[in-house]
């Protein structure tokens, strides 16, 4: 009993898990894809510096570039493509779509001039799409509901291991042999790993790690309109959008401008970032990402409210650690400081990830999943890392010193409202969870 290439599923009453084996390759192989989507993703950031000594830029101009230009073709493709896994096989998808991001990539180590390198990203982001909704996807269908906030915990964990990797691989690349060997490095990873998904991942069947009827696996995958209504009906996910969407604008944008500021403002070498900041970055995001899912894990056994008292706990616990790093006098007390937000600012994205699939109809996982990700990319990746070079141009054009220090410190007031919007969607979490359960037949 299998799922056809058009994703039709054979149904099951009953719990029906792939063997262990096949199960961890899945998620091994996924991480490892969504790792190098990450080092893709994250790479420009790292090299703003050396090829701003190439290519005379702007922060505004490099805002657009790590934010807004990647971000528009990302956000904008990832629901259509979201639909396609939501009929087709997923994994074939997720493959092509690898191959795709990582070629883009390498494009953008032979730019000569802004829009040569925007172009490039566009593709990246096109790219990039057929990524993180597809696979989480793939991996609601390897484990059950109970096991998916820890393995998606897991799985996130890809960003702070493409963040280490971005650092760390392509700064040493870059200080020895140029930023645009750096490009074309990380597009070679990508370019060889697409192949063994193909090869080593079985498509599983939809439904398989749920008591799914035969009606619910053979009705036809929702179209968007009615995914959409799913949001605007259940309160959690109309508070969800937007405060995970907030807290990925703050991520994002830190994430973005970091390691400029530490080069910039702290006198912060390329071989001592790609030393010291990536294994930092990578180590305390991972630990703030699976910790995230595990927190959740644990608490959600109590109470449901843990989904949203774990992310606002966070931002409360990271601002102060934030607001000091940005006065430390050398690079070294800064990175230290720095370690707690960097652990904190991504505590939100295994729960809003796990709620989403938890909420969504068997059929639109995918497809709900890549609403969310429209927040967090347009209103956190397209939004941040702008926000943040608008802000430290006009703080420079209005003769402030350290003015990327001041437009990094403008996010506070963004963690805090979406610390608000958590608060209030604990008291939702319940009743949803349970309305979500009434819908499907037992």
């Amino acid at each position: 009993m299998a799922e056809t290439l058009s994703g039709t599923a054979v149904p099951s009453t009953t719990v029906i898990q792939a063997p262990p084996l096949r199960r961890m390759l899945a998620l091994v192989i996924l991480m490892a894809i969504g790792s190098i989507n990450y080092v893709d993703r994250q790479l420009l950031s790292l090299l703003i510096e050396p090829i701003r000594q190439d290519i005379p830029l702007s922060d505004t101009a490099f805002g657009l570039l790590t934010g807004l230009c990647f971000a528009l073709f990302y956000a904008s493709m990832g629901v259509p493509v979201a639909m396609m896994a939501d009929r087709i096989n997923r994994v074939r998808l997720v493959a092509v779509a690898c191959t795709m991001w990582s070629v883009c990539t390498g494009f953008c180590g032979f730019a000569q001039n802004f829009w040569q390198l925007a172009l490039a990203r566009f593709g990246v982001g096109i790219g990039e799409a057929g990524g993180t909704a597809p696979s989480l996807s793939i991996l609601s269908d390897y484990f059950t509901p109970e096991q998916r906030p820890a393995v998606i915990g897991l799985y996130t964990v890809n960003g702070p291991i493409g963040v280490f990797i971005g650092i760390s691989l392509g700064g040493f690349i870059a200080a020895h042999y140029g930023w645009r060997m750096a490009f074309f490095a990380v597009a070679f990873l990508g370019v060889a790993l697409a192949p063994i998904l193909w090869l080593l991942v079985r498509e599983p069947m939809r439904g398989a790690t749920e008591k799914a009827t035969a009606q619910q696996v053979s009705e036809p995958a929702p179209s968007l309109i009615s995914t959409i209504r799913i949001f605007l009906k259940l309160p959690t996910l109309r508070f969800l959008l937007p405060a995970s969407g907030l807290l990925a604008f703050v991520s994002y944008g830190l994430l973005n401008w970091i390691p400029a500021y530490l080069m910039r403002e702290a006198d912060m070498q390329l071989s001592e970032l790609s030393l010291w900041f990536g294994p930092a970055a990578g180590i305390c995001m991972g630990l703030g990402i699976w910790s995230g899912g595990a927190i959740v894990n644990i608490g959600a056994k109590k109470s449901l409210t843990a989904y949203a008292w774990a992310p606002a706990a966070s931002v409360i616990i990271g601002i102060p650690f934030l607001i000091a790093a940005m006065f430390m006098p050398g690079w070294q007390l800064s990175l230290a400081l720095l370690l707690v937000p960097m652990v904190c600012i991504v505590m939100y994205v295994a729960p809003a990830l796990a709620l989403t699939q938890n909420l969504a109809p068997l059929r639109a996982r995918a497809t709900a999943t890549a609403l969310l990700l429209l927040s967090f990319n347009l209103v956190g990746i397209g939004g941040g890392p702008l926000m943040i070079g608008i802000f430290s141009d006009m703080f420079t054009a209005m003769g402030a010193e350290h003015s990327l220090r001041w437009a990094l410190l403008s996010t506070i007031p963004i963690s805090l409202v979406a610390m608000a919007l958590y608060i209030m969607m604990a008291r939702t979490i319940t009743q949803d969870h349970a309305t979500r359960a009434a819908e499907t037949p037992a």
